[in-house]
């Protein structure tokens, strides 16, 4: 199999002024093409970073993560289209810290546009201003952007790599390559004969691929078709490789016990774990400890025998603390005011509303818990971790151990759940450092579930106040306000050391960026001064955004006497047609406003995210013994739809996110500290109380939308509203629970 050639190290970066402006030299260094990681050995050819050919096969490097979100399969069918290679001769890896591997799409996604609005040149200076990533080794999985960032690229290499083989089958045939065809990995010439691929792999290691041009979407064979998951049976096997699943000859298992204050060690006292038999190590790491033992339970309860004496937490105590300090910033200026259309100061005749709403902290929960394997020798450090972001982690990792980046090797596994909490470094680093005090020795590292939950990178506690306006059966208002601390502060300052400048959009989008035309229209985002560490939940500020503006718009509907949907479609028709058409696409899949049993109620929610409009409608029922959810309908529009079976399944995953955390999920804190420790107090939906679903993908928008997480942001406002109308009490404060009696 190839090796991994090592990359250059870059420091230069371009500003986007300098890519907007054309600046001569920024533009080409953001152009010019990222060195090839792969290296080919005997046999093998590695036509781009993307594609490897040896007796084997083709093996397909994937550029972002899998972690169950299909990802892997869909970027396979990418390259697959054009190299015309057989489903069933692919093999899929993971591709390793590499500049190449650079996310396009995710820088892109700050400029200051309204997404739906994007005409085709702000969609085009998005990606260009994306090109900067480049420069910052961005190689990240994350913000629903994996296929939007692989679209043309990994297209590209299919479609060079197939014309580089007709190229070296050419010369071996000593016939033109525009008489040759490929079909099924297979090189085929007028006259029936056919070349392989692997028996191509070493003639056509001399050929410069060349630059051609893609295939008509009406002549796809995979793409835009329900595949088989590359991951599929390896994952039905049990033969999949997670982090949790690497074994090296005399392993050796750890865990970690770090401050639940998330703050420093002041000392402690270890000799009741040194006493235990099977313990072989404890490792200071500075803010917490090691234990190496021989074997994952019994580090585990030797981390709790340790004595340790922590410093306090730099934020309020408890949760009361939190929430007061969270409201308080709303007497603050605004940090963004990225929505201000009309004027909302000025005086409006109507129905005026007025209603707060309020959202607790939220875990990752990750069902395979953190965890990585590192062998430390010396002059080198081999890493196995599943993240999301493999150069952040390869260089944090290299400069905890005291080396150079290119003295380390990372292997991305599997990932058995990320949600953005796979994009940190905080699992791979200790065991990098246990594997630095026992050099030679390889370490498994994996933190005990509490451990996991008290030290997650949490959903920020939210805020909203809002006020409205409606006359006439329409919206004439909406002036927002919502505070929290800021995601995007606190993540940048830890993951790459500098907040990013300008107002901070993520912190108000799923309500400044909705597709609805309202005459005034403001939302102000107001920052919480805060310390507890936050992390890219789910779709991030849509998450807990989606769930405060649907609901008042829910709300102003009953306030204006308007049916919910129609209130709705009515704002979005004027300002957005894909947004309308899913709006309306869920009405006629839920058979909308027609009777129903006193017994049941109905509510739809609709957010658009990461370029997608999603409506969702649920149903819910009161038993007599609890309220259950009976049914969702979700409505999409994701521009091209290249797997229907994937992002069906994503949706639906990310409405199962959505209603867990809705229903039931809460961090609170006590000491400075965590209370929840397990899925026994941190639950999410099981098969008992999980609804019905069906899903309608329409393509209609004119740009590809994202699929991982717009399936989330709707949920939460959807089964309040359905709630609603079942009892009359409109759901303001999340968790569900703390209001209705649900059945969980």
């Amino acid at each position: 199999m190839a090796s991994i050639g090592k990359i250059a190290r870059r420091t230069f970066l371009v500003g986007i002024a300098a890519i907007a402006g054309g600046a001569a030299f920024g533009v080409y260094m953001v152009r010019k093409d990222a060195p090839n990681p792969l290296v080919a050995g005997d046999g093998e050819a590695t036509l781009n970073p993307y594609i490897l050919i040896n007796q084997d096969g083709v093996t397909i490097i994937a550029p972002r993560a899998e972690m169950g979100q299909g990802v892997h399969t869909t970027l396979a069918a990418l390259v697959a289209e054009e190299l015309d290679v057989a489903w069933d001769d692919i093999t899929v890896l993971h591709g390793p810290p590499a500049q190449a591997y650079y996310n396009q799409a995710l820088l892109g996604l700050a400029l200051p546009f309204h997404h739906y609005a994007d005409s085709d040149f702000q969609h085009n200076l998005r990606k260009n201003v994306g090109m900067v990533g480049k420069l910052l080794n961005l190689q990240v999985t994350g913000g629903s952007t994996s296929i939007k960032d692989a679209y043309d690229r990994m297209r590209h290499a299919g479609a060079s790599a197939r014309e580089a083989l007709k190229l070296a089958a050419a010369n071996q045939l000593g016939v033109d390559a525009a008489t040759l065809r490929t079909e099924n990995s297979k090189v085929i010439a007028p006259d029936g004969t056919e070349v392989a691929y692997t028996d191509l792999a070493m003639a056509v290691r001399d050929i410069t691929p060349p630059d051609v041009d893609l295939r008509a979407k009406s002549t796809w064979k995979y793409l835009g078709k329900s595949m088989p998951r590359t991951d599929m049976v390896a994952k039905s096997t049990g033969t999949a490789h997670y982090a949790a699943d690497t074994k090296l000859d005399a392993l050796k298992y750890a865990t970690i016990r770090m401050n639940p204050r998330r703050s420093g060690m002041i000392s402690y006292d270890d000799s009741a774990a040194r006493d235990m038999a099977g313990v072989e190590a404890i490792v200071d790491l500075g803010d917490g400890i090691g234990v190496v033992a021989s074997n994952t339970w019994l580090a585990m309860q030797a981390a709790e025998a340790v004595e340790i004496e922590w410093e306090p937490a730099s934020y309020p105590a408890d949760t009361e603390g939190l929430l007061a300090a969270t409201r308080a910033a709303f007497d603050l200026e605004p940090n963004s005011t990225t929505r201000d259309d009309g004027d909302v100061t000025a005086t409006v005749e109507g129905t005026e509303i007025t209603a707060e709403y309020v959202v607790p902290y939220l875990a990752h929960a990750t069902m395979e818990p953190m965890n990585a394997t590192a062998l430390y020798t010396g002059d080198a450090l081999e890493v196995w971790s599943g993240n999301q972001a493999p150069v952040i982690v390869r260089d944090k990792c290299a400069e905890a151990v005291g080396l150079d980046p290119e003295q380390v090797t990372l292997h991305t596994t599997m990932l058995g759940g990320g949600f953005g909490r796979r994009g940190e470094y905080d699992f791979s680093v200790p065991a990098a450092k246990i594997a630095a005090a026992l050099p030679g020795t390889p370490i498994r590292m994996t933190w005990s579930r509490e451990e996991d939950m008290r030290h997650d990178f949490y959903r920020p506690a939210a805020m909203a106040q809002f006020r409205g306006v409606v006359r006439d059966g329409k919206a004439q208002l909406v002036d927002g306000k919502i505070a929290a601390q800021s995601v995007t502060h606190n993540s940048s300052m830890r993951l790459v050391g500098q907040v990013p400048p300008g107002p901070d959009r993520g912190h108000v989008e799923g309500a400044a960026d909705q597709p609805y035309s309202i005459p005034n229209f403001r939302i102000t985002g107001h920052l919480a001064d805060l310390t507890v560490p936050l992390g890219f939940w789910r779709s991030v500020g849509n998450s807990h955004n989606g769930f405060f503006f649907d609901t008042f718009i829910d709300e102003m509907a009953h306030a204006a006497g308007t049916d919910p949907l129609q209130f709705r479609l009515d704002m979005a028709r004027a300002e957005h047609a894909p947004s309308a058409g899913v709006i309306e696409a869920v009405g006629e899949m839920s058979n909308w406003g027609s009777d129903k049993p006193a017994n049941i109620g109905r509510g739809i929610g609709f957010t658009y995210s990461f370029g997608t409009p999603t409506a969702e409608v649920v149903e819910v029922e009161d038993t007599g013994n609890g309220i259950r959810i009976n049914k969702c309908w979700i409505a999409c529009d994701v521009g091209t739809a290249l797997d229907p079976s994937i992002i069906e399944a994503q949706m639906v995953s990310g409405a199962v996110y959505g209603f867990s955390a809705a229903m039931q999920g809460e961090v609170t804190f006590s000491d400075g500290a965590a209370e929840q420790y397990n899925f026994y107090d941190y639950d999410a939906l099981r098969m008992h109380n999980t609804p019905a679903f069906e899903v309608r993908i329409l393509e209609t928008n004119p740009h590809m939308g994202g699929v991982g997480e717009p399936g989330t942001p709707p949920a939460a406002s959807a089964l309040g509203n359905a709630l609603f109308d079942l009892t009359g009490t409109r759901a303001r404060e999340l968790p569900l629970i703390k209001t209705f009696d649900l059945i969980l």
